[in-house]
């Protein structure tokens, strides 16, 4: 695959973050959304998992979670499914699918960075769980065959991507037909937010984002082959809960809050590859 120079400094920059998020939990047990550095925290990524999902979980795969919703939450997964996570991080997503799925069932985990795939492996391995497996990769490429799983999720991760079009189109590729694309993701409703302050709250929303707006994701959904769309907010971010942010970068927060109430959401986006037609 070819890389454009935007893309790659986009990725690189996702690897750098992710990475030392990965490594302050490995190393010192702090939790990735409450360190300064990585330039996120509440309420984005606080209260997602219920506490009996987090007691059956390895507490590294909980701290080194940095998602904006819980995907797992808000789909029938069955026994017996093939699950993906579309950057799996720390692998949180991945085991909670794997319990729900049974041993006869399997969820893989894709991420491209080693630090994020070296603590979700001990994190399995301390789970016990054997029907998980972590890949290497990106999520416009990903490494599995066309038609191989039951289901999509990812968790705050397409809002990074450099080609969201390319990722989509993975997305519809792996999964069977019947199968279902369920993501948790940041969204913007609404094209006339003034762009500084459009860029200022996706930087605090989601570390490093490209958020698309409602109507543009439902398009690249369509247009990558998917039906049944939907987008469901889970979450509402409102100027107070950014402003300390915004006023340290320098915007006028009081001023350009009525521009900017309500409108840059968490949101669970589902989608179904269709049947082929029995024609």
């Amino acid at each position: 695959m070819t890389v454009e120079p935007a893309a790659a400094n986009t990725r690189s920059a996702v690897i750098k973050k992710y990475g030392a998020a990965a490594r302050s939990v490995a190393q010192s047990g702090t939790q990735a959304c409450c360190d300064p550095a990585l330039g996120c925290c509440d309420p984005i990524t606080s209260n997602l998992y219920t506490s009996a999902e987090q007691t059956c979980l390895p507490e590294n795969a909980v701290l080194a979670s940095l998602g904006c919703g819980n995907p797992t939450a808000l789909i029938d997964l069955r026994p017996g499914e093939t699950v993906l996570d579309l950057g799996s991080g720390g692998g949180i997503d991945v085991l909670l699918s794997a319990r729900r799925v049974g041993p006869t069932g399997k969820a893989y985990g894709l991420d491209m960075t080693e630090d994020m795939l070296a603590l979700a492996r001990e994190n399995q391995r301390q789970s016990g769980l054997t029907n998980a497996e972590f890949l290497k990769g990106e999520i416009e490429s990903i490494p599995l065959p066309a038609n191989s799983v039951d289901v999509v999720i990812s968790n705050c991760v397409i809002n990074l991507s450099a080609d969201k079009d390319r990722a989509l189109r993975e997305a519809f590729r792996v999964l069977r037909p019947g199968g279902r694309f369920a993501v948790s993701d940041v969204v913007v409703r609404g094209h006339e937010i003034p762009a500084a302050v459009r860029q200022s709250m996706l930087l605090w929303v989601g570390c490093i984002a490209g958020a698309l707006e409602e109507q543009e994701y439902r398009a690249k959904l369509h247009d990558a082959g998917f039906e049944q769309i939907s987008i469901e907010p889970t979450r509402v971010y409102n100027i107070e809960d950014a402003r300390q942010f915004l006023t340290a970068s320098g915007v006028p927060v009081d001023e350009l809050a009525p521009q900017v109430e309500g409108k840059f959401i968490s949101a669970f986006i589902r989608a179904t590859k269709p049947q082929p037609s029995s024609s």
